[in-house]
């Protein structure tokens, strides 16, 4: 199909320059919030995106459960870290 190989490469090329920046020593992944009700973490997620945060620096994880333990929810954003060695926000504070 035209224009296929065109789209297929600046995908590639997008999902390497995200994980150039989310790459070991680039910074780290901060815990927005960890909670059991979905809900809440939606809530949370929206408010983040509704503050500027760049979602590809957004990451859902779903810690799933069994019986003895109930499914958890961990909403994190990626905190670069600058040559400075100081920890600062990739985008907006979450809140501002």
């Amino acid at each position: 199909m035209p224009g296929q190989g065109k789209r297929r490469r600046r995908q590639e090329a997008e999902s390497q320059r995200r994980a150039a920046r989310t790459a070991p020593g680039a910074g780290r992944w901060e815990v927005v919030v960890e909670t059991g009700d979905e809900a809440e973490m939606r809530t949370r997620l929206r408010r983040l995106r509704e503050s500027g945060v760049d979602g590809s620096m957004i990451r859902i994880d779903t810690l799933c459960g069994r019986l003895a333990l109930p499914t958890t929810y961990r909403l994190s954003r990626f905190v670069t870290t600058p040559r400075d060695g100081r920890q600062t926000s990739h985008d907006a504070p979450y809140g501002a």
